[in-house]
């Protein structure tokens, strides 16, 4: 009950309210372990709300969140830090270390769980090679393209071995040959079995790929296609 095994997200009557700003009002919806979800939206929908409900980065104001079979509401603070090394957030701003190698900045989530030196070099190197990076490990963030950026945070949130992945607009900031890029390992990443649930305004990817879309609007759930069909508001 306390382990995060599965990538399975589940929202049942969410709402969460600031004050007299309502960010999500009672949203509901299932995620299954390994699939690849889409959530649209125009600015200010809801979207990264629901990615910081995941992360328990914040409690709801209403409504049950579970991840697997876990409550999220019934979990202790340890227990947080624990699911959050199931979940790899890659964001639209990166957010790297500018003063560490590429290499370094992949390594750090094993070398806060203390893995050994040599697991955390061999993983690094298979998961920079995963991600096409392999020539850039000793370079450092200010010395990248930002498509190679991107890719660098790919690696950091899948280094882990995370049941899910949340990928935040991360191609906001891409032209569209790189975009395409990122989404090819997103979903090469899907399909080893880790749940993908990525956030973005980009409605070419998502009119191409068979994928479900949640699509929300002020707060609400409005409309969820079981394929990739993303209708311009």
């Amino acid at each position: 009950m306390d382990k995060f095994t599965s990538g399975a997200v589940k929202f049942e009557k969410v709402s969460k309210k600031f004050g007299p700003i309502v960010a999500l009002d009672e949203v509901s919806f299932e995620i299954e372990e390994g699939e690849f979800v889409f959530i649209t939206g125009p600015s200010g929908a809801g979207k990264t709300t629901i990615n910081q409900l995941i992360l328990r980065e914040m409690p709801p104001s209403e409504g049950l969140i579970k991840i697997g079979d876990v409550d999220l509401a019934k979990i202790s603070s340890s227990k947080v830090v624990q699911l959050r090394r199931k979940i790899g957030v890659v964001f639209q701003n990166f957010k790297l270390l500018s003063d560490r190698t590429v290499f370094e900045n992949v390594a750090l989530p094993l070398q806060v769980v203390n893995k050994a030196e040599s697991e955390i070099k061999n993983e690094v190197k298979e998961i920079l090679d995963l991600v096409g990076l392999s020539e850039r490990a000793e370079l450092f963030p200010s010395q990248l393209a930002g498509g190679e950026l991107q890719r660098v945070c790919l690696a950091r949130a899948i280094i882990g071995q995370p049941k899910i992945i949340l990928a935040d607009e991360p191609t906001g900031n891409l032209d569209p040959a790189t975009s395409w890029q990122i989404v090819k390992l997103l979903k090469k990443i899907n399909k080893m079995g880790t749940t993908v649930i990525m956030a973005t305004h980009n409605v070419d990817i998502v009119n191409s790929l068979k994928a479900r879309v949640i699509r929300l609007e002020k707060g609400k759930v409005v409309k969820i296609e079981s394929e990739g069909k993303y209708e311009v508001a």
